[in-house]
């Protein structure tokens, strides 16, 4: 992977471990949980307000959608009252980051993996594009937590932020000096000029753009080949792999296409059952090629908090 390069993705973990507790079953639940480097949780817009089971299950990003609302705010759904992208999610990961050093938890070694979807019935790109300034005037507000990109070097913070779902965001990301996000990708960018990893880090697609198999038989030879050939490629362009939109089979199936995605090594595993994910990788990790990571410095602005996108 080029030096100037660093991974995207990142870490959360679970929350603290509880003192006190009156039974077994309850220290369990409150125990913290092990870092997930490639957990990755889905949410819709239904979800009231989805960190704090995401951080609980110690998963290592989230998908979040948004729209932009009355106040200047961008919110998670239908825009309601408090129901905020600043509120729920920037707030409280920053402020986590802050307690505890420039790090989410204390096994953190890549960057928490926050996907900024922009939706909603609107999508003419004067409306989106505002709202992506109005993103980044709120990421600037916490820039010392954030992978950020400054004249074309990329530095890893605690929180990366890629943006996906808005028209021309990558022209004008492109144009930026200092930024604080980063453009979705697909396999198409890999080796594309005009996307370079510090620009375009992260490569996602949905599962069926590109395979049929759903995990209820063995996958086929040629897309197993296929699979870890796309992977092989985005890594050795300096990019990470993320996949979505998997198979929504029995929980057998499912199991067996996050065990198939983990030995391909696929950087983030999306999927909306949480629980059922982060379990999966708790028992089976996937081994992503990760150095070593310094402690926090005192300014975690500039944290090493990993070498790979």
């Amino acid at each position: 992977m080029a030096d100037n390069v660093a991974i995207l993705l990142g870490g959360l973990a679970g929350v603290a471990g509880v003192t006190g507790a009156t039974t077994l079953g309850i220290a369990m639940a409150r125990r913290p949980r092990p870092y997930l480097p490639a957990g990755h949780a889905l949410v819709g817009d239904d979800i009231a307000d989805p960190l704090p089971d995401v951080l609980r299950r110690g998963l290592a990003g989230i998908s979040i959608p948004v729209r932009p609302g009355p106040q200047g705010e961008l919110y998670l759904g239908t825009p309601r009252p408090g129901q905020t992208l600043r509120r729920l999610v920037l707030a409280p990961l920053f402020a986590r980051a802050k307690a505890r050093g420039g790090r989410l938890c204390k096994d953190q070694r890549v960057p928490f993996r926050l996907v900024v979807e922009f939706a909603g019935p609107t999508r003419d790109a004067e409306t989106l594009l505002r709202a992506y300034r109005l993103l980044d005037q709120q990421l600037r507000d916490h820039a010392r937590m954030l992978s950020h990109c400054l004249d074309g070097r990329l530095n890893a913070g605690a929180v990366t932020v890629v943006v996906a779902g808005i028209v021309n965001a990558r022209e004008l990301l492109a144009t930026q000096r200092e930024r604080y996000a980063f453009a979705d990708g697909s396999f198409e960018d890999i080796g594309a000029a005009a996307a370079p990893p510090t620009l375009v880090p992260m490569i996602s697609e949905h599962w069926t753009r590109r395979f049929g198999w759903d995990g209820c038989e063995e996958i086929p030879a040629e897309e197993r080949h296929q699979l870890h050939a796309l992977v092989r490629s985005a890594h050795e362009d300096g990019r990470t792999v993320r996949f979505a939109g998997l198979p929504s089979g029995s929980r057998k199936a499912r199991q067996a296409v996050w065990t198939e995605l983990g030995e391909a090594g696929v950087d983030a595993i999306a999927d909306a059952d949480q629980t059922a994910l982060a379990r999966h990788l708790r028992r089976h990790p996937v081994r992503l090629p990760l150095p070593p990571m310094r402690r926090p410095s005192p300014q975690p602005r500039r944290s090493d908090l990993a070498q790979k996108i």
